[in-house]
């Protein structure tokens, strides 16, 4: 995606990446940057939380895009942010990057089977995701993209394209179309038809019988109930550092801890939580409203009052 639509020129060449995303997008932003023959520290524009707080407010990503929107060739942000669980406004950041003649993007990661997207009408030029996280469907499933429809019919517009990425009747022709697909099927998905991975099929077909808005409401139904109990844990010892409007958050809740670093990890070897080595006061949390029930989020808030050395009130 970034070989398509950042296409750098000597006036328009930034892109503005949000602080703290995932190192990946990190990565590949400056790699294409330097690809292009650009030095990332003056092409690349990071929008960050201010001094002493944790969140990236909206309005100061807005600031950024009117104050540098004719240098940005492409605002790239995420639905939601990986370590606080911040939902962005992405209708917004979408209308401010058009405004100023910027091609906009977005990272789903952890936005895709966690909030409701509606990509098409925000005129999104492009996003990307992947499928294991929240969609269920394992490592190394298929990942996918959206491209929006003016720019499908553009055969002027410059694509990266392999074997995957061209038309299937003309894969061996010089003249072939070119595609945005770019791998070949895992072996699990060459069992099923289309070549799409089964357990992201089989996850998919849940998520069309229960539908994304009734996901959606049990998802902040959770994510509140999670909110109340760590409130009530006694001290100051963990301080939640998601956004607490219901809106403004995904099925992620992350608490910054202000005991030692590792410590809740090294209590409780046997936990499916635990915090890393990048963040090492911070415990991320995501009750999924497919298969986490309103009892699993209690037994765990008296375990991290437990382990943390906080008493439940």
């Amino acid at each position: 995606m970034l070989a398509t639509f950042y296409r750098p020129t000597p006036t328009r060449h930034r892109i503005s990446l949000r602080g703290g995303a995932f190192p990946s997008d990190s990565y590949a932003v400056r790699s294409h940057i330097g690809h292009h023959g650009l030095d990332p520290a003056r092409s690349l524009l990071i929008a960050r939380p201010r001094s002493g707080e944790d969140l990236i407010r909206l309005e100061d990503v807005e600031a950024l895009i009117e104050r540098h929107g004719g240098e940005i060739a492409l605002v790239l942000m995420s639905g939601v942010h990986y370590l606080t669980g911040t939902v962005f406004d992405m209708e917004r950041i979408a209308a401010v990057a058009r405004r100023h003649g910027c091609r906009v993007g977005f990272d789903l990661a952890h936005a895709v089977g966690n909030v409701p997207l509606r990509l098409h009408g925000l005129e999104v030029d492009l996003a990307v995701w992947c499928s294991y996280k929240y969609l269920n469907a394992g490592p190394g499933a298929v990942a996918g993209c959206f491209v929006h429809e003016r720019h499908g019919g553009d055969a002027a517009l410059p694509r990266l394209a392999g074997w995957w990425g061209t038309d299937p009747e003309s894969r061996f022709l010089i003249a072939a179309r070119v595609r945005f697909r770019a791998r070949a099927p895992t072996a699990g998905s060459l069992a099923t038809r289309r070549s799409l991975d089964g357990p992201l099929r089989a996850s998919l077909a849940i998520f069309d019988g229960v539908g994304m808005e009734a996901l959606r409401a049990k998802s902040v139904a959770l994510t509140a109930t999670l909110q109340y109990l760590i409130d009530r844990i006694s001290g100051e010892r963990i301080e939640t550092i998601t956004p607490r409007e219901p809106a403004a958050r995904a099925a992620s809740s992350p608490f910054a801890s202000a005991i030692a670093p590792g410590t809740c990890s090294r209590r409780s070897p046997r936990r499916t939580w635990w915090s890393t080595s990048a963040h090492p006061n911070v415990i991320r949390v995501a009750p999924v409203p497919l298969y986490n029930t309103f009892h699993e989020v209690w037994r765990f808030s008296g375990i991290l009052g437990r382990t943390c050395g906080a008493a439940t009130g």
